[in-house]
């Protein structure tokens, strides 16, 4: 990984992935700026740049990460266009309790002439320590370890959609309320807050109880790392693209799924990530981007589609690569944490609050936002015992 939670890092690392779901200082590329999103012109069509950096990599093969949204359908079409001879694979995760929408991505990889395979993920928990052992760091969600295992079987290069929604205005859900809520008069701590705001599956309300007094917690310092993005001259939604670029993309998702990727010693390719269309993405209005009288995302992505795949080719309202937690949770997530979690190193040496723990664990109706803690909490507790007291081996399955 080349970052690591030494002792000297771990709080912060603690405290951010149990509040952001991801560690600043995993950063994987460049840090974006307000100057990135000043509106701007460019005579580079989409399309063009994704086709030139694919055929600039000279790809035998590949295997493609479909989960039949808008930015791995994407990834296929122009993929398919760059390389209309080569053998093509792609890869889709089923996920036991959880909608199976791996339909869709069948369909779209027969019509671009790609071989389609489902990997089942039916203990999904189960492979947490392996997982955990070769990112070295205390995620749950870890889908990209068994995309990675299973594209290795078809090609040295696997490629994803990355980039997508950060780019282009993917998050509509949050848009929506962001906006609803924004105020002119707002502080950048204001902005930051209805940010987080729009976050609620991150954190839960009593956030705060949740850590012990080693994990150092307050907000103060969780806010110090977004206040940034809002104190520009930005318009609020370009504020709030900002953020985004600047969160989870970089400092969780790209440095895990490169992690993976090593390990399994595939090369990544990302063509919506491509230097030339970044420079272009983010210079464009946000308007072009998300509509907001219907809260369509996405929108030149979803025109280079129709334009280049056929309309049609994507559902409204897919999901993506999507673990249902309740189902999860009822299934067997809730009885592993307790199996963990009511004899937690992490607890005992002072990272987090018994008290919450006894609080939440059996609750009959769980919030799926401490669902998504619990969950949380037990990755890291895998992580403790790996890493600190070296109890558990990397290489386990875990069960109840």
């Amino acid at each position: 990984m080349g970052m690591t939670m030494d002792e000297e890092s771990r709080p912060r690392a603690i405290r951010e992935i149990l509040t952001l779901r991801y560690w600043t200082a995993l950063r994987q590329g460049r840090a974006f700026s307000a100057a990135d999103f000043e509106p701007g012109d460019s005579t580079e069509v989409i399309g063009d740049l994704i086709i030139r950096h694919i055929k600039g990599l000279d790809l035998k093969s590949a295997c493609v990460a479909l989960s039949g949204g808008v930015d791995s359908t994407l990834a296929l079409v122009m993929l398919r266009a760059a390389m209309p001879d080569a053998k093509i694979d792609a890869v889709s995760v089923r996920f036991a309790d959880s909608a199976d929408e791996t339909g869709v991505a069948s369909r779209t990889a027969e019509l671009f002439d790609a071989d389609h395979h489902v990997i089942e993920a039916d203990d999904y928990l189960g492979d947490l320590p392996k997982a955990i052992g070769i990112t070295g760091l205390p995620f749950w969600d870890n889908h990209w370890y068994h995309v990675a295992r299973e594209a290795r079987r078809f090609s040295p290069t696997v490629v994803s959609g990355d980039g997508g929604d950060e780019l282009f205005g993917g998050y509509t859900f949050r848009y929506s309320k962001f906006l609803a809520g924004y105020s002119p008069s707002m502080s950048p701590r204001e902005r930051a807050e209805l940010y987080m705001d729009c976050h609620q599956r991150d954190w839960v309300p009593d956030q705060i109880e949740l850590f012990g007094q080693k994990a150092r917690f307050g907000w103060d310092a969780i806010y110090s790392g977004i206040v940034p993005y809002f104190e520009n001259r930005l318009a609020p939604l370009d504020q709030v693209f900002l953020a985004d670029i600047n969160g989870k993309l970089p400092c969780n998702w790209r440095p895990l799924n490169a992690a993976f990727n090593g390990h399994f010693g595939l090369q990544s390719v990302t063509p919506i990530l491509a230097d030339e269309l970044v420079e272009y993405a983010t210079h464009l209005s946000n308007g072009s981007k998300y509509d907001q009288k219907t809260g369509v995302g996405k929108l030149p992505l979803r025109r280079l589609l129709e334009e280049r795949g056929g309309p049609g080719l994507v559902v409204p309202g897919k999901q993506g690569f999507s673990v249902d937690t309740k189902g999860l949770w009822g299934s067997h997530g809730r009885e592993l944490c307790g199996q963990y979690l009511e004899d937690s190193r992490a607890v005992r040496d002072g990272w987090i609050n018994r008290e919450w723990i006894a609080k939440h664990l059996h609750r009959p109706e769980p919030d799926i936002r401490y669902i998504n803690k619990m969950l949380g909490l037990l990755a890291l507790e895998i992580w403790y015992r790996i890493f600190v007291t070296k109890e558990t081996g990397a290489n386990e399955t875990i069960g109840v």
